[in-house]
């Protein structure tokens, strides 16, 4: 009978081969026939390479033997959304756009992020005092991560 892999394990892992790197573990997960996934991603973003590399030193800490497992790395997708607070630190001063859980979304500069909240700056049109219509004002609001849904990076070409 062979064993089923633990997501939490597979965590450790990754943890122990990125600690001395700037990769961050984004995601692991695994699936009930032992297919693993893990997404990475650094502050300089991440190459095949690095990919590859990693692969070998997390499958060089797995048994065969014991477990038979497809391992699969890559990087986290300009298109996914941020899972971790790395991936919004990585973004600050960057564009991102925001889907609130409310249903709301709004694309706006990412000016600072912690484990609660994010503060971000974006042009709202308002009519201020003694104007005949709406004209672009900055705004810069603190929202908590329990209020957002999902950020993603938007990539300008």
């Amino acid at each position: 009978m062979k064993g089923m892999i633990k997501a939490a394990d597979i965590q450790k892992i990754v943890e122990d081969c990125v600690a001395n790197s700037d990769l961050f573990p984004v995601s692991v997960k695994v699936s009930k026939d032992n297919s693993i996934e893990v997404l990475v991603d650094s502050p300089a973003g991440i190459d095949l390479n690095q990919c590859a590399a990693l692969s070998r030193a997390i499958e060089s800490r797995l048994n065969r033997d014991v477990e038979d497992f497809e391992l699969t790395v890559s990087s986290a997708g300009l298109d996914l959304p941020f899972q971790v607070l790395p991936q919004y630190l990585k973004y600050t001063g960057k564009t991102v756009e925001v889907l609130f859980k409310t249903g709301k979304k709004i694309t706006a500069t990412l000016t600072a992020a912690d484990a609660e909240s994010v503060t971000l700056e974006y042009a709202e049109m308002k009519k201020q005092p003694g104007d005949k219509r709406k004209k672009p004002v900055t705004v810069t609001e603190t929202y908590t991560l329990n209020d957002i849904k999902t950020t993603k990076p938007v990539i300008n070409f």
